[in-house]
């Protein structure tokens, strides 16, 4: 018998000052069975960097060929793509040709910085390329905040995300790469 998806739900109140951008989403958020709570709160994180009404969680893990998020316009059109982790330079490329936007949400430990130093030169040349690292130190604390039912209220200024959920306040500093 196959797993099952674990199911998150979370209200998220969005203050980007950044782009102007302010709403509150209610997601359900289907966590894979092989995903850990690292990686489903950089999809959230991924989701608060790009916020958008449009915006909508894809099936990531479970599909090779679709993105953790995108967006796409009236004609179907895929305007954002966003995958989260270390995904290999091919895959990149491959996105880049079929988005008019593309981000990256890299985390963890050495593993981001060997990915980078081996893949710097070929992800710069993307020029529809946006790479973000979020510090281990950042994704721990995110991770300690996991639960089935969360609430959160997020600003964006100056690059920097704030986040309250419950009594627990929070700031994420993503490092753009590229």
């Amino acid at each position: 018998m196959a797993l099952k998806s674990t199911i998150f739900k979370l209200d998220l109140q969005i203050a980007d000052l950044d782009r102007n951008y302010y709403g509150n989403h209610t997601l359900t958020i289907a966590r894979h069975p092989s995903e850990t709570d690292e990686r489903m709160m950089m999809r959230v994180i991924a989701f608060i960097l790009h916020a958008n009404e449009a915006l909508v969680f894809g099936k990531g893990l479970s599909a090779e060929d679709e993105p953790d998020l995108l967006r796409k316009d009236l004609t179907g059109s895929i305007t954002q793509w966003i995958d989260v982790g270390l995904p290999d330079e091919k895959r990149i490329r491959r996105a880049c040709g079929r988005a008019q936007h593309v981000a990256v949400i890299a985390y963890g430990s050495r593993a981001t910085e060997i990915w980078w130093q081996q893949n710097r030169a070929a992800f710069e040349r993307q020029e529809k390329l946006t790479i973000y690292q979020i510090s281990p130190e950042d994704a721990a604390a995110l991770t300690a905040l996991t639960s089935r039912n969360m609430q959160l209220q997020c600003t964006l200024q100056e690059g920097e995300l704030w986040l309250i959920m419950g009594e627990h306040n929070l700031r994420v500093a993503p490092i753009t790469l590229s």
